[in-house]
Order: C-alpha cells, then sequence, then structure tokens
C-alpha cells in the first residue's frame, strides 16, 4: 500500500462516514439513530485500522518526514502538503486509537439528535488527525482552528446545565490566542515566501522576530494546553461536556498545544526559545502546584480530573522547554500516556453518572462492593494519574524530571512537589468514591461493568500497563526526530583531532626526535 495516499485516507475517512450519516437522514427513529451509532463506530474502527497501517508504514529509524503529499492549493507558496515524523506519527494513532471509545461510551447516555451527535465526533476526528499530519502553515492552521467547531458543538448541545457559559468561555479563549498565532503567520508568509512547515523549520529568523514570532504562536498554544494562568476554561468545559466530549477534550485537544509547541516554537524559534524558556519554567510548576491544590479542594469528579489534566500538562511545557533529550522524549511520552489515562478516567466518571446522574464525591462510597469490575480499572487509571511505576504516568514524570533536573534542579524539586499532591488529591478521590461502607441506599442496586463497557475500558487498561512496563516502543519512534530536532537547535560541536605531537609538547628546551621518514627542524628553531 506504499503508493496510496494513507495520510489523507486516514484524515478524511471520517468525513465520509459523517458524509454517509448525513445522507442516511431520511431514516427517523430508533433505526435511523441506530445505523448512525454504528455507521459511525464502523468508520472510527476503519480508521484506527488505516492509522495502524500508516505506523507499519513509518520508517522509525528515519528523522526526516514520511509519506509525504503534495498538491498545489491557493498558490503562493501556499500548497496542500502532508506528512508525518516520528512525533506527530504517535499522534495520528492516539486520536485514532481513543475515537471508538468515545463513540461506545455515548451508546446510551445521547438519547437526542444522535445523528448530529455522531455526525460532529467524525468531523472533529477529521480536524485532529489533519492538525497532526500537515506540513503546510495554512494547512495547519484550517484544521487547528476547524476543531473549535464541532467541540463548540458537542458541549454547547449535549452538555450540562451551564454548557452555553462554558462553551463560549472556550471558544473565546481559544479564538484569541489563535488570532495573534494567524498574524504571525501571515508575517512568516511573507518574510519567507513560503508557508511550507518543512522550508520554514530551515528559515534563519532575525532574532527580534523570532522574540515576536514566539510570543504570538505562544498565546495560542498556552491556551489549548491549558497553561496557568488562561486554564480557567478548562474545568467549565469538561464539567459540562459530555463524557465523550470530555474524554476527547483531554486525550486529543490539549495534546494541540505541546504539538504546536514542538513543531513551530522550538525548530524554528530556538533563540526565543532559549531565552523565554525560564519563563516557561515558572509557569509550569505554578501549573503543577497551583492546580493540585486546587484539585484537592473539588467536590465534583469531573473538575478535579480537569485540574489534574492542566498539572500533567505542566509537566509536558517543562519537559519541552528542557531543550534536551530527556526531556523533550519525557514531554511526549506524558501527552500520550495522558491521553490514555485521562480520557479513561473520564470513561470512568461517566460509568458512574450515566446511573446516578450525579458527579458529586458525597454521592458515592464503598462502589467496592458492588461494581469490582469497575473498582479495578478505576485503581489502574488513578494509580497512572499517581506516577506510580508500572504504569505509563510513570515514564512520562520520570523522564521529564530527569530532562529537568539536568536543565535547573530547582524546577525538578518543584515538579518533585507537584507528583506528591497528585498521590494526594487522587488517593483522596479513589477513597471516597470506591472504598468504604456501601450505606447509601441508592448506590445498593447500583450494576458492575456491562459488556460494552468493559470493552471501551481493557484496551486502555492494556495501553497503560504495557507502556508503563515496556515503552521501548513510544520512545524507540519518537526519539531520532527528537535528536534531530535538538540537533537543529543546538548543533553538536566537532572537535578537529589534535596531532599527538601538540597533545604531548615536550618542555622548553628539550626536543623529541624527528618522526622517521621526517627532516628534523632546524638547529635553534622551536
Amino acid at each position: 500500500m506504499s503508493g496510496w495516499p494513507l495520510l489523507s485516507i486516514v484524515t478524511f475517512l471520517p468525513l465520509v462516514g459523517a458524509l454517509f450519516i448525513f445522507l442516511l437522514g431520511r431514516a427517523e427513529g430508533e433505526a435511523g439513530d441506530r445505523n448512525a451509532r454504528w455507521v459511525a463506530l464502523w468508520t472510527t474502527l476503519v480508521t484506527f485500522v488505516f492509522a495502524v497501517l500508516v505506523l507499519l508504514q513509518f520508517d522509525p529509524a528515519n528523522a526526516d518526514f514520511q509519506m509525504v503529499e503534495e498538491l498545489p492549493w491557493l498558490g503562493g507558496g501556499i500548497s496542500y502538503k502532508m506528512g508525518v515524523d516520528g512525533i506527530s506519527v504517535l499522534f495520528v494513532v492516539l486520536t485514532a486509537f481513543l475515537m471508538p471509545a468515545a463513540i461506545l461510551c455515548s451508546w446510551t447516555s445521547i438519547e437526542t439528535r444522535v445523528k448530529h451527535y455522531m455526525i460532529a465526533f467524525l468531523v472533529l476526528e477529521t480536524l485532529m488527525i489533519g492538525v497532526f499530519c500537515a506540513l503546510d502553515l495554512v494547512v495547519f492552521y484550517v484544521f487547528f482552528e476547524g476543531g473549535l467547531i464541532p467541540m463548540f458543538i458537542i458541549i454547547g448541545v449535549w452538555g450540562g446545565k451551564r454548557r452555553v457559559y462554558a462553551t463560549y468561555k472556550f471558544f473565546l479563549y481559544t479564538l484569541l490566542g489563535s488570532v495573534l498565532m494567524l498574524i504571525a503567520l501571515l508575517y512568516m508568509w511573507g518574510a519567507a515566501g513560503t508557508t511550507d512547515i518543512v522550508k520554514l523549520m530551515a528559515y534563519d529568523f532575525a532574532p527580534e522576530a523570532q522574540t515576536w514570532l514566539w510570543l504570538a504562536f505562544f498565546a495560542s498554544f498556552a491556551v489549548k494546553m491549558p497553561m496557568w494562568p488562561v486554564h480557567t476554561w478548562l474545568p467549565d468545559a469538561h464539567v459540562e461536556a459530555p463524557t465523550a466530549g470530555s474524554v476527547i477534550l483531554a486525550g486529543i485537544l490539549l495534546k494541540m498545544g505541546g504539538y504546536g509547541f514542538l513543531r513551530f516554537s522550538l525548530p524554528m524559534f530556538p533563540e526565543a526559545s532559549e531565552m523565554f524558556a525560564p519563563l516557561v519554567f515558572a509557569l509550569s510548576i505554578v501549573a503543577i502546584v497551583y492546580t493540585s491544590l486546587v484539585a484537592l479542594a473539588q467536590e465534583d469528579i469531573k473538575k478535579l480530573i480537569a485540574y489534574s489534566s492542566v498539572a500533567h500538562m505542566g509537566f509536558v511545557t517543562m519537559g519541552i522547554f528542557t531543550l534536551n533529550r530527556q526531556g523533550i522524549d519525557g514531554a511526549i511520552f506524558q501527552m500520550v500516556s495522558h491521553g490514555f489515562v485521562s480520557g479513561a478516567l473520564f470513561l470512568s466518571v461517566g460509568v458512574i453518572y450515566d446511573r446516578m446522574h450525579t458527579r458529586e464525591i458525597a454521592a458515592y462510597g464503598g462502589l467496592v462492593n458492588r461494581m469490582p469490575l469497575y473498582a479495578f480499572a478505576f485503581l489502574v487509571f488513578t494509580m497512572a494519574n499517581v506516577g506510580l511505576p508500572g504504569t505509563s504516568g510513570f515514564v512520562g514524570e520520570f523522564l521529564t524530571m530527569a530532562g529537568a533536573f539536568q536543565a535547573n534542579t530547582w524546577v525538578a524539586i518543584g515538579a518533585a512537589t507537584g507528583v506528591i499532591l497528585s498521590a494526594a488529591y487522587a488517593l483522596y478521590l479513589y477513597r471516597r468514591v470506591v472504598f468504604g461502607a456501601l450505606v447509601k441506599p441508592e448506590l445498593k442496586d447500583i450494576q458492575d461493568l456491562n459488556l460494552r463497557e468493559i470493552v471501551t475500558i481493557a484496551p486502555l487498561i492494556v495501553a497503560t500497563v504495557f507502556f508503563g512496563v515496556y515503552p521501548k516502543p513510544i520512545l524507540d519512534i519518537s526519539g531520532p526526530a527528537v535528536q534531530h530536532m535538538i540537533d537543529a537547535i543546538d548543533p553538536p560541536v566537532t572537535v578537529s583531532p589534535v596531532p599527538v605531537s601538540e597533545k604531548t609538547a615536550a618542555p622548553a628546551g628539550e626536543h623529541e626526535p624527528a618522526a622517521e621518514g621526517h627532516d628534523a627542524p632546524a638547529e635553534g628553531t622551536h
């Protein structure tokens, strides 16, 4: 299948599924809803198969962009260009991996406008995968901003009581940052004469221009992550979003900010990245510590996990701007791991919310007595959220802190404080929800995980444990691309070999005999 445009297929296949559901619009009632669910599920499964094919075609030893597709589009150096390297291919597979889980967890909980709901998610999948495949700035911007629209609709139509407030806050925050990125994009197009991302990576922007461009891109990516103090839209969005919306928001959309730093800020503005690294460190440590403390005070399960996501994204930004191999490897691994773990945590919340229709921690307690399978699954993801060795959460946090220790010891110490706090809020949540006596009458008939929920959650358990024990596949894929980026930012110094005669210079006044076959130096010369 090497001749196939695999990246375009995996990007636009969900859009084809959405169009198919739209054409089935004449089927009304339960039959139409059932058809929409099955079409969406099979579309996401087939997309995941093609994403795996992309991964199988990918050569991990090659640090360059692969499977590149390019077609003329708008002229003036703007083209439709797609390609993946060792960083982006991981997020393509992660997106395709999480989408079937998002569809399955919505199977019975979404009862109104089911066809429109499934169409929105399939369109969102196309836009998310497009972000990670785009190799042209304009194409990237279209996908990056386009993703706001379906998520805006998903939260605004199928969200909770305060969904309108949450959607407008989410939209305005992210749009404001993206306007600055658009201005920077136009400047770069005018300066370099192209929007080709590969060519822009090699273009040498003036130091002063780098500063302003870095700040413009930072405004967009910091909101998307989200970094402190522009994180306040996230807890509201998570609380009001349906379960699947929270899964994708935490699992994929937050990663676009970190991906943007890796794809644009570091390689295109290396001098500005080094200059602003202390600022990013400071914001990251505040995010890790402050939002962990805020999480401890929450009484809503979703809001607690949302603040936890902000804290974990602090590890990501800290690792990226260490500008060393361990830190960046750890940041990428942390993003992939957080996709599994945070998505699974929101799925776990959705399981009990569908049964009890409340997210208040005080409404639960003693679930292990009636839901042992649920208690086990929730335990695995809680331990991964804490960063327990043997889970994927440990690997990412350890590598980012190892990289931070090389860059700044105090930054690493601050991040380690966040690890302790994460254990506090995660175990606090688990103890109050799962352990204890089952005393609340409304919980005595609660049912354990059904087959659909087991099928949804089991792959995430396997991924969390497998990559926690054996992280090598992810690190092998991202490693060459990371090293190539680091070498481009700070080229390795090559030291010319020093002649032996210079290494062992004779003391003043003494002369070694000339080497055989060479004339001895003239008397009196040194």
